[in-house]
């Protein structure tokens, strides 16, 4: 195989290589060969049939499989014999198609991690904010929980329900006169207000008693789930069993076994539990600040332009779709694409402390076990709807780019934790609006240091908007999506684009991954 470079600049890399035809024509006879027990023609005996005709048969598949594991192969071999570490998958292409008998022209084009220059870890200094749960914010949550969980008791007969009043009635419903699937029930509580049901039903029912009867007409929603009743008009016929009201809900030993739990005690306990891990959950966050500014300060190398790009892409994507559901979203957009420059800054400071931390953990020996990895691979499966996991875990095992993604979160917890151990902390407690509003400080000090030129403080990104300027700090932060082979995908998620929080994209180097033949016509 002869190889050229053709570019060098910076961490872009790009070669010309030329795979014999001899080359090809050897893995097609190899791959004849292995084929030829199984292949059956009439005339001759199962593993008897001449090669020529096999070849005659197959060759065109045969050849093309030959050809893309030629390809594979020499780029294997280009990035072994450079000693290159893809930051991505390599861009693949054949040149002006193929011919048979002909040498392969393939051209490759890649980005290549930086060296990252040996990581400075002695000498850090972290402070460690501690708040510790009072009876006072166990009391406001449990006062909160009651609030969600409405007591009812029955009102007069003579009571005209309201909005906020529960309502128990029976219903027939029809179309065109006739009885459907589902449009029936008996002693179902509809709170009114509640927007439970199909738009004016349920302020038809204002203003029913105990034994009304009501016939309630309403037309279904273009959207309805049932293709049978979209867009139809419809009749209820409305019984009303009772009207009911909101009682006070008391807190007490009754109320928490309604949860199910033994007493209120448990309960208090549990509250008081979730309440020290969400404090715990923000002393790290603070601490892992603190600790990525160091790391930042004192660090400077350069990173690959691609990876930069997708993690802009996906920090700009999440904005918009946060924004999106602001009061004023077109002014939220404005606001993000004005900031665009900004959240490059923090998508470059990302990409460069995932790198940074990715090779701490490599020095230093941090490692994910197979169990842990396994763990992960199950919880991002149930992602997915039962019908895909199957594909989803395929998809893993076939993909070390996409398992190194997967990995790279918990990877990248496991070297803070390193690094926790081996700095100097200091604890300081504090109160929980004290923790917050250091946060909100160093996002504000953050965000200034983005800026490019910008004199006076932009006003902040909207408060749904995923990251702010000051961000690139800490969270779950998706990483940069690598390449993918066409013909592989992963299924569709169930659920909506998770939120990514404010974390370094944690790169490990990727393994290199065998990239398709891909046809200059494509």
């Amino acid at each position: 195989m002869k190889t050229v470079a053709t570019e060098k600049d910076g961490l872009k890399r790009a070669y010309e290589l030329t795979i014999p035809a001899k080359d090809i024509e050897a893995k097609v006879e190899a791959e004849i060969k292995r084929v030829a027990p199984q292949v059956k023609m009439p005339g001759f005996r199962p593993g008897k049939v001449p090669p020529n005709l096999i070849r005659k048969m197959h060759g065109e598949a045969i050849e093309a499989q030959a050809l893309e594991q030629a390809v594979r192969g020499g780029v294997d071999k280009l990035i072994a014999d450079e000693k290159l570490k893809p930051a991505i998958q390599p861009e693949v292409e054949l040149k002006d198609g193929y011919e048979h008998g002909k040498d392969a022209e393939v051209s490759v084009k890649l980005e290549i991690l930086p060296d990252v220059p040996t990581p400075e870890i002695d000498g850090l200094k972290l402070e460690r904010l501690t708040v510790d749960v009072d009876d006072k914010q166990v009391d406001e949550r449990l006062a909160e929980l009651a609030k969600n969980q409405k007591s009812w008791k029955d009102a007069a007969k003579t009571k005209k329900a309201g909005k906020g009043d529960l309502v128990v009635m029976d219903f027939v419903g029809s179309v065109d006169g006739e009885e459907f699937e589902g449009g029936s029930a008996e002693d179902m509580n509809i709170e009114l207000g509640s927007g439970r049901l199909i738009p004016g039903f349920e302020d038809q029912l204002e203003g029913v008693k105990a034994g009304d009867k009501r016939t309630v007409e309403v037309t279904f929603p273009a959207d309805y789930p049932a293709e049978n009743l979209k867009g139809k008009p419809a009749k209820f016929e409305v019984t009303v069993k009772k009207v009911r009201v909101e009682d006070e809900t008391k807190v007490d030993d009754a109320f928490a076994q309604a949860l199910g739990l033994k007493d209120l005690d448990q309960l208090k306990g549990l509250i008081k539990d979730q309440a020290q891990q969400e404090l715990n959950g923000l002393t790290r966050t603070h601490m892992k600040r603190r600790l990525l500014d160091q790391l930042a300060a004192g660090h400077d190398f350069p990173v690959p332009p691609t990876m930069v790009d997708a993690e802009y892409e996906n920090i700009m994507q999440q904005l918009r779709h946060e924004a999106g559901h602001e009061a004023d979203a077109e002014a939220a957009l404005k606001e993000i694409e004005a900031d665009a420059e900004d959240y490059r800054k923090i998508a470059e400071r990302r990409v460069r402390l995932g790198l940074l931390l990715s090779e701490i953990g490599q020095q230093q020996g941090v490692e994910i076990t197979q169990p842990e990895m396994n763990r992960l691979i199950a919880q991002a499966a149930q992602r997915y709807p039962a019908e895909q996991q199957t594909q989803f875990l395929e998809y893993i095992r076939n993909n070390p780019m996409a398992a190194a993604q997967l990995r790279a979160p918990l990877y990248e917890e496991k070297v803070v934790d390193f690094l926790f151990e081996r700095a100097d902390v200091t604890d300081r407690e504090v109160t929980r609006a004290e923790l917050e509003e250091d946060l909100e400080r160093e996002d504000d000090l953050e965000a200034e240091n983005t800026k490019a030129k910008a004199p006076a403080k932009k006003k902040a990104a909207p408060k749904k908007a995923v990251a702010k300027k000051g961000d690139a700090k800490t969270g779950d932060a998706k990483k940069p999506a690598a390449k993918k082979p066409a013909a592989k995908k992963a299924p569709a998620k169930k659920a909506a684009a998770q939120k990514a929080d404010d974390k370094p994209a944690a790169k490990k180097a990727p393994a290199k991954k065998k990239a398709p033949a891909k046809k200059k016509a494509d």
